[in-house]
């Protein structure tokens, strides 16, 4: 499959088989992750797998939008190095640009996956914090859910010409 292609035809998925992600496809996704651009090349995203049932159903719990984690079987929390990468701004565009590459590594890959967001809303990166017992100055930006897709969805096309503008608004 083309960057085209995956760009294209990448759709969210929610529903999983729960069949376990092979560390081999684990370790190609989370290597196109390590492939995006950020700031000054600061890297500022710390990458972690989340496969312990009780924690993706303690994550489940935590966060309304998380509910299909057990039947996915794999996480990535992606998580901003602070430390790091004081402004808040790049650190949050260089993470969003990581978990995009894994996206659609993940869909170039022939499996499924989704993003659910953490950051901006305080109790959520709380909780994450204390579940995942993140240490001092990582920000959980977001989660990664990624498995086997249980069906396939179609893509839609989204292109909205009337978002687009030259020169001037």
């Amino acid at each position: 499959m083309d960057v085209l292609q995956a760009i294209m035809t990448r759709t969210s998925i929610r529903k999983f088989t729960g069949e376990r992600v092979g560390d081999q496809v684990l370790d190609q996704i989370l290597r196109a992750g390590f492939a995006a651009p950020s700031a000054h090349n600061v890297q500022p995203w710390q990458f972690m797998i989340v496969d312990d049932p009780d924690t993706l159903e303690a994550i489940a719990e935590a966060h309304t939008h998380a509910k299909m984690l057990p039947s996915a079987g794999t996480a990535i929390v992606v998580c901003g190095d602070t430390t790091l990468q004081p402004e808040l701004g790049f650190l949050l565009e260089d993470c969003s640009a990581a978990m995009q590459n894994m996206l659609l590594a993940i869909h170039g890959l022939g499996m499924g996956g989704v993003w659910i967001g953490i950051h901006p809303v305080e109790d959520l990166e709380v909780d994450m914090a204390r579940i995942l017992k993140l240490p001092g100055g990582m920000l959980p930006v977001g989660i990664i859910a990624l498995g086997h897709a249980k069906e396939p969805k179609e893509p839609r096309d989204k292109y909205n010409p009337e978002k687009i503008h030259y020169n001037q608004w």
